[in-house]
């Protein structure tokens, strides 16, 4: 399903012309655009030494959570766990931080550059349960092709 999207995000990723933020706002386009479980996506980083998450490009509805501590909700664990992490309930998490009534699943997977966690790509669906291994491979793939411009 993610195979005719994959060149896409390379062909993003390089684009010289356009900001860093400008490349990452355009594949979260892409991504929301093109995937219809795909509600809202975004991008956290590790904001400068603190143990907090700092809201970067995305696409969407805008949130609210522009900053998220480490360990709180699906994102602050991920910072501290540095492994994927697939919601298939929102509703069944104890430590959930609601984006939006409509959200019903989450995956969060981490992006690593120099072997360091720096931040992470979160989608957000309003479909219960539609996040695939296939899903978490295609965002490694593009956590990784994002690394390599910052």
């Amino acid at each position: 399903m993610y195979k005719h999207l994959r060149p896409k995000i390379t062909k993003l990723c390089s684009d010289k012309n356009q900001t860093i933020d400008n490349r990452l706002k355009g594949i979260c386009k892409l991504l929301r655009d093109n995937i219809p479980h795909y509600d809202w996506v975004g991008f956290y980083f590790k904001n400068g030494d603190k143990s907090e998450l700092k809201l970067g490009p995305f696409a969407g509805e805008p949130t609210e959570h522009t900053i998220i501590p480490f360990g709180r909700g699906i994102c602050g664990q991920v910072a501290e766990s540095n492994q994927n992490f697939v919601v298939p309930d929102v509703s069944a998490q104890d430590n959930y931080i609601a984006c939006s009534l409509n959200v019903k699943s989450e995956i969060v997977v981490p992006l690593f550059k120099d072997g360091e966690n720096i931040g992470q790509i979160d989608i957000d669906s309003e479909s219960l349960d539609p996040f695939t291994e296939e899903d978490e491979r295609f965002l490694e793939f593009i956590n990784r092709e994002v690394a390599k411009i910052l």
